[in-house]
């Protein structure tokens, strides 16, 4: 027993930073194919192939001698047939690594997020459809969660939609956005106080301000009356934002990695409205 703890305490101080990057790395591969393939046919190929492998280990431990010579002959064409039979795989999660990237996995699931919210709010605001929609930042909004209606659905078009719609049981308050997700419905919130508003500001512009007052959250307001999208921050109001106009200042507020080359360049010959701005 003495011996083997003495053969662990070796090997726990023998590791060194590289390795533990090193196997950091490695587990990070396996996740991500393991990811990769789940729910797909490759996903089933890998089950048959670990089960042969229990096979051989067996084999092995058993010392089955003619299984074993079987085995130990597969593996030399082993790679080749692997190449082959996980082809699809293989080729489509390439290509969306050199699409993506691996790691810039968070940053666009960020601004997809900021895409689907500026799609819905330009759905609605063409259709004049009233919405609220907060971003969570660095203060959590759990003081203002009281009543509200839990989600937890990924953020999309179609569920922001169905969440606004008039008539329907969620249409009213506001929704909350936390970890790139729609947390809660039907929120309602603290309206601002500030007397210098000016008195054509309805209610949701007032929830807006009256939020952003009070915590560091971005809320976005698509007006019913006027069709028109709104941006509130820090107690201020961006009024008449397009939607390029919109989608920059929230890559900004939200602390998203800036615009590409591309983007810029694209900017250039495409100006939003920077929007009518109105402060306390």
């Amino acid at each position: 027993m003495f011996e083997s703890l003495n053969w662990l305490l070796n090997v726990i101080t023998s590791i060194k930073y590289y390795d533990v990057i090193d196997i950091l790395i490695v587990a990070v591969i396996i996740y991500y194919l393991l990811k990769f393939l789940i729910g797909t046919r490759g996903w089933q190929i890998l089950i048959g192939i670990f089960f042969i492998l229990s096979l051989w280990l067996l084999a092995k431990i058993l010392q089955l001698r003619t299984v074993e010579w079987i085995f130990d002959n597969l593996w030399t064409i082993g790679i080749f047939l692997l190449i082959v039979v996980f082809q699809p795989e293989i080729r489509r999660g390439l290509a969306k690594i050199g699409e993506t990237g691996i790691f810039r996995g968070l940053f666009l699931s960020r601004k997809k997020v900021i895409d689907e919210v500026i799609r819905a709010a330009t759905f609605m605001a063409e259709r004049k459809i009233g919405a609220l929609i907060v971003f969570e930042r660095s203060i959590d909004l759990d003081n203002y969660t009281e009543g509200c209606v839990k989600v937890n659905g990924d953020t999309s078009l179609e569920l922001l939609i169905s969440i606004f719609i008039p008539q329907t049981p969620l249409h009213d308050g506001a929704v909350i956005i936390r970890d790139q997700k729609i947390a809660l419905a039907r929120c309602f919130l603290p309206l601002t106080i500030n007397p210098n508003i000016p008195k054509n500001i309805g209610t949701r512009h007032r929830a807006a301000i009256g939020i952003t007052e009070e915590t560091d959250a971005v809320a976005l307001v698509v007006s019913e009356e006027r069709g028109e999208i709104s941006l509130a921050v820090d107690g201020k109001l961006y009024k008449g934002l397009d939607s390029l106009a919109l989608r920059n200042k929230l890559i900004d507020l939200l602390g998203i990695e800036k615009r590409d080359t591309v983007e810029i360049i694209f900017g250039r010959f495409r100006k939003g409205k920077k929007g009518k701005k109105w402060t306390k």
